[in-house]
């Protein structure tokens, strides 16, 4: 189980987007995330007639190491570390360190 998962809100914690907010929209195997708003690029396109694309500078985002990253804790509006634990139906869920409120219900 991952500490992080794709639809969670996270905090940027390192980088020039540093204290930034957003959702996890996608998760890579080699342990980055992309979250929304953060990391933004202009990059440049080419047209491509064939898709019907249009050229010029496009925002988008990039991805970001998953340790640059905290999950979001609305109890405490702050980043918060994670543990998993096991309940008594053996489901493992994670929860919040600081508040030991579940995240996963």
């Amino acid at each position: 189980m991952r500490r992080i998962k794709k639809g969670d809100e996270v905090i940027v914690t390192a980088g020039k987007d540093k204290g930034r907010r957003g959702t996890v929209i996608r998760l890579y195997p080699d342990g980055r995330v992309l979250v929304e708003g953060a990391n933004m690029i202009r990059k440049h396109m080419k047209p491509n007639p064939q898709t019907q694309q249009q050229g010029g500078i496009v925002d988008k985002e990039m991805p970001l190491a998953a340790s640059n990253v905290m999950l979001y804790n609305p109890v405490t509006r702050k980043g918060d570390r994670i543990g998993f634990r096991r309940l008594e139906d053996g489901r493992k869920v994670r929860f919040f360190r600081s508040t030991d409120e579940l995240v996963d219900i």
